[in-house]
């Protein structure tokens, strides 16, 4: 039984029976085998009547009905329909010489089934020799000069026949002549000669070239093309970006599927629908253009690798809105010229519910995300420093999840441009202005908040150095508990400290960093617990209202709510034949806060507060 899958990507998918079978009815698939026939026969029999006709015309007849093993690659009759009006007209205008030479292209003097035809092989026709070209991909597609075949392994009496789904022409040129006589293509004549690309494009190999059309040339600035066509480093990165390492014929690209360019890169070629795209654009014009060592697709827009840009094109095509702060701050120079530099490029969510306005601070604030040398973010590593152009030193903290300078994390793969990198961030910077107690005290929300460290004596703690993170509660906070407890609380210096202290981290975390399950040890108590939901932080289930104030030995996180320790964790298990319940605490805090009652009370008055706020 025998059933057939025709389809391939980007066709409708469709079954028929195999060639030698056929169905019969009241019966399943395809259970009748048929009789061998002659190769004359046989185009019939799998439905390529168009060239049968032309094998009458062209006096093949005879031939293909006598003795013989001869493999027939047969041209549907959708494929003599697709032939250009003046090439059929030239061939059915001279059937003894023109038509019947194209037939003889079509046949090899031996019999080959498809397993025979092996990926990369060429095999003599029966005009002139002339080579056909065999390609065997691994989705299983198998092509001939970049035809596909689209039925197999119909055996004759005489031969093979394989239907292939276009006329196919000698190959005589290599790509590069082909690029030489195409008028359509004289501005990338120009370029691969400037880039000394001559000679690859000449010799033996297998390429895929996709190449751009004068039209595609025309599309780019003039300012950025006689850019590139001035730098021989990035003409040549160019032209590479436009040539695949093996031979793709249109026919073998499965959807998405990333292809090695000899620039090093990759390149996304794909389909939708009948047409070919390159990194999602349907920008191929023509296909299948084979050389002797290579194949050419035509494109109608050129495509410029990272390598061959400027810092500015870089930010222009991936952040859009800080690419117009970095040139509304006078930083344009920087951008285009040929400086080893890194910009950190904040998303453009970056900027969301923050203005935009071009104040002197902006301007000094976008000046210190550049970094003076070229970076690659492999080679950074934790407490290192990276000074900008602005005169300050910035942190690298290398997190179990997270890259971060200060408080950007990396966001996005490297972009590495012609003279200069760029890394993408999550978050414009804010870089450290002080100590965490200078943090406090230069924001008038913390001012209850200084006052309960001075009098808890940590002030000398939040200005030595380390890398503490602190949940510091703002003056909402603290106006929220009780007065009376408020006051209790001030008064007792000891008791002031162990709540303070508990709302301090031993180590150093940015918001970007917290996963959802991240822990932290505080300076008193257990643990606290932090999570992270819709790019709001949280602790202990409180959201923390303005996170990553950064400081020179730590970092401020603000919540408008006195961190309480989570409730302990019931456990219950049942014993055979028991109902016995057993409850354990997972432990809150430490022992001096277990004990203190006034605290509990503080905590206990701020419960109903902080989780209507949670929910």
């Amino acid at each position: 039984m025998k059933l057939c899958f025709l389809s391939f990507l980007c066709r409708v998918v469709s079954y028929e029976c195999c060639p030698g079978y056929e169905k019969v009815i009241g019966e399943k698939g395809c259970p009748a085998a048929l009789p061998l026939v002659n190769i004359y026969k046989t185009l019939g029999v799998v439905g390529a009547t168009t060239t049968k006709m032309y094998s009458e015309r062209a006096n093949l007849q005879e031939e293909i009905e006598g003795p013989g093993s001869f493999t027939f690659f047969a041209p549907s009759n959708e494929a003599w329909a697709a032939l250009p009006t003046e090439i059929l007209d030239a061939l059915v205008s001279n059937v003894n010489i023109e038509l019947l030479n194209a037939l003889h292209y079509h046949m090899i003097n031996k019999r080959l089934t498809s397993d025979d035809l092996k990926h990369g092989t060429s095999f003599s026709s029966m005009y002139q020799d002339f080579d056909v070209h065999i390609h065997h991909y691994s989705n299983g597609i198998v092509t001939v000069n970049c035809a596909r075949l689209v039925k197999t392994d119909q055996h004759a009496t005489n031969g093979i026949v394989h239907v292939v789904d276009r006329v196919i022409t000698a190959i005589t040129n290599n790509v590069n002549s082909l690029i030489d006589t195409d008028d359509d293509l004289d501005t990338l004549r120009t370029a691969v000669a400037a880039a000394g690309l001559t000679s690859l494009l000449e010799n033996e190999g297998s390429y895929t070239i996709f190449a751009p059309t004068n039209e595609a040339f025309e599309k780019i600035p003039p300012e950025t093309l006689t850019r590139i066509l001035g730098d021989p480093v990035s003409l040549k990165d160019l032209l590479n970006y436009h040539i695949l390492k093996n031979l793709h014929c249109s026919e073998s690209i499965v959807a998405g599927t990333p292809l090695e360019t000899l620039q090093g890169t990759v390149l996304e070629v794909g389909c939708n629908g009948e047409e070919m795209t390159i990194n999602g654009k349907a920008i191929v014009t023509q296909r299948d253009k084979l050389g002797t060592n290579g194949v050419i697709h035509y494109v109608n827009e050129l495509l410029i690798p990272d390598s061959a840009k400027t810092l500015l094109e870089l930010a222009e095509g991936s952040v859009v809105t800080a690419s117009k702060l970095f040139k509304d701050a006078g930083l344009t120079d920087h951008l285009i010229g040929s400086e080893a530099v890194t910009l950190l490029a904040p998303l453009n969510d970056a900027f969301k519910d923050k203005s935009l306005a071009m104040t002197p601070d902006m301007k000094k604030l976008l000046r210190n995300h550049i970094l003076k040398e070229k970076f690659s973010s492999k080679s950074l590593y934790h407490g290192q420093e990276l000074e900008t152009l602005g005169g300050l030193k910035l942190r690298v903290f290398v997190f179990r999840n997270r890259l971060c300078i200060e408080n950007a994390c990396i966001a996005a793969h490297d972009k590495n441009g012609r003279f200069a990198n760029m890394f993408i961030v999550d978050k414009l910077l804010t870089p450290p202005m002080g100590t965490v107690m200078d943090v406090l005290k230069a924001d008038d929300r913390f001012s209850t908040l200084v006052g309960a460290i001075q009098r808890a004596g940590l002030t000398e703690l939040l200005n030595e150095k380390g890398a503490y993170t602190f949940f510091a509660p703002t003056n909402a906070a603290f106006s929220a508990m009780p007065p009376a407890d408020l006051n209790k609380l001030m008064r007792d210096p000891k008791e002031l400290a162990n709540l303070l202290r508990y709302h301090i981290g031993e180590e150093f975390l940015v918001s970007s960093a917290v996963t959802s399950h991240t822990r932290m040890k505080p300076l008193t108590g257990d643990k606290l617990e932090l999570g992270a939901l819709n790019s709001t932080l949280y602790v202990n289930r409180v959201p923390v209202v303005e996170a990553d104030l950064m400081a020179t030995n730590g970092v401020v996180h603000a919540v408008d709510v006195i961190v309480k320790p989570r409730p302990p964790k019931i456990v219950s298990d049942q014993a055979e034949g028991s109902t016995i319940r057993r409850t354990s605490a997972v432990r809150a805090g430490s022992q001096v806060l277990k004990n203190d009652d006034l605290f509990q009370k503080v905590l206990r008055s701020q419960s109903s507060r902080s989780m209507s706020r949670v929910q």
